[in-house]
Protein backbone atom coordinates (compact mmCIF):
# COMPACT_ATOMS: atom_id res chain seq x y z
CA UNK A 1 0.00 0.00 0.00
CA UNK A 2 1.77 3.21 -1.15
CA UNK A 3 0.34 6.96 -1.23
CA UNK A 4 0.42 8.12 -4.67
CA UNK A 5 -1.01 11.91 -3.80
CA UNK A 6 -2.96 12.86 -0.59
CA UNK A 7 -5.87 10.41 0.12
CA UNK A 8 -5.13 7.80 -2.84
CA UNK A 9 -2.81 4.87 -2.43
CA UNK A 10 -1.69 2.08 -5.06
CA UNK A 11 -2.12 -1.44 -4.46
CA UNK A 12 -0.08 -4.05 -5.53
CA UNK A 13 -2.54 -7.27 -6.62
CA UNK A 14 -0.10 -9.77 -8.26
CA UNK A 15 1.67 -7.96 -11.41
CA UNK A 16 -1.55 -5.43 -11.82
CA UNK A 17 -2.37 -2.17 -9.92
CA UNK A 18 -5.28 -0.65 -8.04
CA UNK A 19 -6.00 2.61 -6.67
CA UNK A 20 -7.70 3.04 -3.49
CA UNK A 21 -8.97 6.74 -3.30
CA UNK A 22 -10.69 8.42 -0.50
CA UNK A 23 -12.83 11.43 -0.27
CA UNK A 24 -14.23 12.75 3.16
CA UNK A 25 -15.92 9.45 4.73
CA UNK A 26 -16.30 8.00 0.97
CA UNK A 27 -13.87 5.09 -0.06
CA UNK A 28 -13.47 3.80 -4.27
CA UNK A 29 -11.41 1.54 -5.55
CA UNK A 30 -10.36 1.95 -8.94
CA UNK A 31 -10.03 -1.71 -11.09
CA UNK A 32 -9.64 -5.28 -8.97
CA UNK A 33 -6.46 -6.49 -10.14
CA UNK A 34 -5.85 -10.48 -10.76
CA UNK A 35 -8.14 -13.30 -9.17
CA UNK A 36 -7.47 -13.92 -5.46
CA UNK A 37 -6.14 -10.67 -4.22
CA UNK A 38 -9.18 -9.19 -2.31
CA UNK A 39 -7.58 -9.33 0.73
CA UNK A 40 -4.95 -7.29 -0.27
CA UNK A 41 -7.52 -4.80 -1.06
CA UNK A 42 -9.64 -5.40 2.68
CA UNK A 43 -6.16 -5.01 4.39
CA UNK A 44 -5.68 -1.93 2.43
CA UNK A 45 -8.77 -0.51 3.80
CA UNK A 46 -8.88 -1.80 7.42
CA UNK A 47 -5.58 0.38 7.83
CA UNK A 48 -7.27 3.27 6.88
CA UNK A 49 -9.30 2.04 9.68
CA UNK A 50 -12.06 1.45 7.17
CA UNK A 51 -14.19 -1.70 7.28
CA UNK A 52 -14.92 -3.76 3.53
CA UNK A 53 -18.53 -2.52 3.46
CA UNK A 54 -17.10 1.20 3.57
CA UNK A 55 -16.00 0.67 -0.04
CA UNK A 56 -19.32 1.95 -1.68
CA UNK A 57 -17.89 2.40 -5.55
CA UNK A 58 -15.70 -0.06 -7.79
CA UNK A 59 -14.71 1.96 -11.50
CA UNK A 60 -13.00 -0.26 -14.14
CA UNK A 61 -10.47 1.36 -16.42
CA UNK A 62 -11.13 -1.41 -18.70
CA UNK A 63 -12.50 -5.44 -19.06
CA UNK A 64 -9.03 -7.10 -18.93
CA UNK A 65 -8.67 -10.21 -16.80
CA UNK A 66 -5.80 -8.88 -14.76
CA UNK A 67 -8.18 -5.49 -13.69
CA UNK A 68 -11.25 -7.09 -13.21
CA UNK A 69 -9.80 -10.55 -11.46
CA UNK A 70 -11.23 -9.81 -7.65
CA UNK A 71 -13.92 -7.62 -8.75
CA UNK A 72 -16.49 -10.80 -7.78
CA UNK A 73 -15.41 -11.37 -4.51
CA UNK A 74 -15.19 -7.58 -3.91
CA UNK A 75 -18.28 -6.93 -4.95
CA UNK A 76 -19.74 -9.73 -2.55
CA UNK A 77 -17.97 -8.73 0.78
CA UNK A 78 -18.84 -4.96 0.03
CA UNK A 79 -21.76 -4.44 -2.02
CA UNK A 80 -19.90 -1.57 -4.09
CA UNK A 81 -21.42 0.06 -7.21
CA UNK A 82 -19.38 -0.84 -10.14
CA UNK A 83 -18.69 1.17 -13.06
CA UNK A 84 -17.01 0.58 -16.69
CA UNK A 85 -17.51 1.51 -20.40
CA UNK A 86 -20.14 0.12 -21.92
CA UNK A 87 -17.62 -1.36 -24.87
CA UNK A 88 -16.25 -3.86 -22.34
CA UNK A 89 -19.11 -4.23 -20.03
CA UNK A 90 -19.92 -7.46 -21.35
CA UNK A 91 -16.64 -9.01 -21.18
CA UNK A 92 -17.05 -8.18 -16.89
CA UNK A 93 -20.62 -9.75 -16.99
CA UNK A 94 -19.45 -13.07 -18.99
CA UNK A 95 -16.27 -13.18 -17.46
CA UNK A 96 -15.29 -14.11 -21.01
CA UNK A 97 -13.62 -14.48 -23.31
CA UNK A 98 -11.69 -11.26 -24.51
CA UNK A 99 -11.06 -9.58 -27.47
CA UNK A 100 -7.48 -10.64 -29.53
CA UNK A 101 -4.60 -8.46 -29.14
CA UNK A 102 -1.10 -7.80 -30.56
CA UNK A 103 1.73 -7.20 -28.61
CA UNK A 104 3.11 -3.68 -28.80
CA UNK A 105 6.94 -3.33 -30.60
CA UNK A 106 9.71 -4.88 -29.67
CA UNK A 107 10.98 -8.30 -28.39
CA UNK A 108 10.16 -7.75 -24.21
CA UNK A 109 6.46 -6.96 -25.19
CA UNK A 110 6.55 -9.88 -27.31
CA UNK A 111 7.66 -12.31 -24.51
CA UNK A 112 5.55 -10.82 -22.43
CA UNK A 113 2.40 -10.80 -24.49
CA UNK A 114 3.57 -14.79 -24.58
CA UNK A 115 3.77 -15.30 -20.95
CA UNK A 116 0.57 -13.42 -19.59
CA UNK A 117 -1.92 -13.24 -22.08
CA UNK A 118 -4.69 -15.73 -22.91
CA UNK A 119 -7.85 -14.70 -24.42
CA UNK A 120 -10.00 -17.57 -23.68
CA UNK A 121 -8.76 -17.15 -19.87
CA UNK A 122 -11.97 -16.95 -18.08
CA UNK A 123 -13.15 -14.81 -14.89
CA UNK A 124 -15.87 -15.19 -12.39
CA UNK A 125 -18.75 -12.54 -13.59
CA UNK A 126 -20.39 -10.12 -12.35
CA UNK A 127 -22.78 -7.10 -13.06
CA UNK A 128 -22.22 -3.48 -13.93
CA UNK A 129 -24.27 -1.32 -12.54
CA UNK A 130 -23.21 2.06 -14.57
CA UNK A 131 -21.95 2.39 -17.80
CA UNK A 132 -19.14 5.21 -18.06
CA UNK A 133 -19.33 7.83 -20.98
CA UNK A 134 -16.63 9.76 -22.53
CA UNK A 135 -16.53 13.34 -21.17
CA UNK A 136 -18.42 12.40 -17.95
CA UNK A 137 -17.84 13.20 -14.67
CA UNK A 138 -18.87 10.60 -12.14
CA UNK A 139 -20.33 12.08 -8.99
CA UNK A 140 -18.50 10.27 -6.54
CA UNK A 141 -15.17 11.48 -4.74
CA UNK A 142 -15.99 15.13 -5.52
CA UNK A 143 -15.98 14.27 -9.21
CA UNK A 144 -13.82 11.58 -11.33
CA UNK A 145 -13.88 12.73 -14.26
CA UNK A 146 -13.44 10.38 -17.26
CA UNK A 147 -11.84 10.39 -20.65
CA UNK A 148 -12.04 7.57 -23.39
CA UNK A 149 -8.43 5.89 -24.43
CA UNK A 150 -9.09 3.41 -26.53
CA UNK A 151 -6.62 1.17 -28.32
CA UNK A 152 -5.11 -1.14 -25.63
CA UNK A 153 -9.41 -2.21 -24.93
CA UNK A 154 -11.73 -0.85 -26.81
CA UNK A 155 -13.66 0.35 -23.73
CA UNK A 156 -10.68 1.76 -21.88
CA UNK A 157 -10.84 4.84 -19.83
CA UNK A 158 -8.81 6.99 -17.87
CA UNK A 159 -9.78 8.98 -14.78
CA UNK A 160 -9.01 12.19 -13.79
CA UNK A 161 -9.53 13.18 -10.26
CA UNK A 162 -9.30 16.55 -8.13
CA UNK A 163 -8.65 19.09 -10.99
CA UNK A 164 -5.76 17.20 -12.41
CA UNK A 165 -3.94 16.19 -8.92
CA UNK A 166 -4.29 12.60 -10.15
CA UNK A 167 -4.21 11.30 -13.18
CA UNK A 168 -5.50 7.00 -13.48
CA UNK A 169 -4.10 6.07 -16.71
CA UNK A 170 -5.58 2.08 -17.16
CA UNK A 171 -2.89 0.47 -19.43
CA UNK A 172 -2.40 3.31 -22.14
CA UNK A 173 1.23 2.99 -20.84
CA UNK A 174 2.84 1.21 -18.23
CA UNK A 175 5.56 2.09 -15.83
CA UNK A 176 7.72 -0.97 -15.38
CA UNK A 177 11.32 -0.25 -16.54
CA UNK A 178 10.35 3.59 -17.28
CA UNK A 179 7.38 4.68 -19.43
CA UNK A 180 6.20 2.58 -22.15
CA UNK A 181 3.48 0.51 -24.41
CA UNK A 182 1.42 -1.93 -22.90
CA UNK A 183 2.58 -5.62 -23.59
CA UNK A 184 -0.33 -5.26 -26.30
CA UNK A 185 -3.15 -3.35 -28.55
CA UNK A 186 -6.57 -4.73 -29.66
CA UNK A 187 -5.71 -1.50 -31.84
CA UNK A 188 -2.74 0.15 -32.34
CA UNK A 189 -3.33 3.15 -34.22
CA UNK A 190 -5.90 4.04 -31.85
CA UNK A 191 -3.64 3.32 -28.96
CA UNK A 192 -1.09 5.77 -30.22
CA UNK A 193 -4.14 8.38 -30.10
CA UNK A 194 -5.41 7.49 -26.41
CA UNK A 195 -1.26 7.78 -25.93
CA UNK A 196 -1.36 11.61 -27.57
CA UNK A 197 -4.54 12.47 -25.66
CA UNK A 198 -3.38 11.79 -22.22
CA UNK A 199 0.72 12.86 -23.26
CA UNK A 200 -1.53 16.14 -23.87
CA UNK A 201 -3.35 16.86 -19.90
CA UNK A 202 -1.71 18.56 -17.84
CA UNK A 203 -1.53 16.60 -14.63
CA UNK A 204 0.06 16.05 -10.75
CA UNK A 205 0.81 12.26 -10.75
CA UNK A 206 -0.29 9.62 -12.83
CA UNK A 207 -0.57 5.77 -12.39
CA UNK A 208 -1.14 3.03 -14.70
CA UNK A 209 -2.37 -0.70 -14.16
CA UNK A 210 1.70 -1.56 -14.06
CA UNK A 211 4.09 -0.33 -12.49
CA UNK A 212 5.36 2.29 -10.14
CA UNK A 213 3.07 5.50 -10.24
CA UNK A 214 4.52 8.61 -11.18
CA UNK A 215 4.82 11.65 -9.13
CA UNK A 216 7.22 14.27 -10.67
CA UNK A 217 7.20 15.18 -14.43
CA UNK A 218 4.28 13.33 -15.47
CA UNK A 219 3.43 14.97 -18.41
CA UNK A 220 6.82 15.16 -19.30
CA UNK A 221 7.51 11.90 -19.14
CA UNK A 222 4.54 10.82 -20.62
CA UNK A 223 5.32 13.13 -24.01
CA UNK A 224 9.33 12.50 -24.74
CA UNK A 225 7.76 8.90 -24.81
CA UNK A 226 5.07 10.07 -27.56
CA UNK A 227 7.17 11.72 -29.07
CA UNK A 228 9.58 8.86 -29.99
CA UNK A 229 6.76 6.97 -31.82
Amino acid sequence: MQQIVEDAWLLALGNGNAILLRQGEELALIDAGFPGKEQIVFDAISKLGRRPSDLKHLVFTHGHPDHIGSAAAIIRATGARTYMHAADAPLAESGGPFRPMAPAPGLVHALMYKLVWDQNERMQPFPIDQHIADGETLPILGGLHAIHVPGHCAGQVALMWRGGRLLLGGDTFINILGVSDPIAFENEAEGRASQRKLAALDFQAVAFGHGKAITKDGPGKLRRFVARR
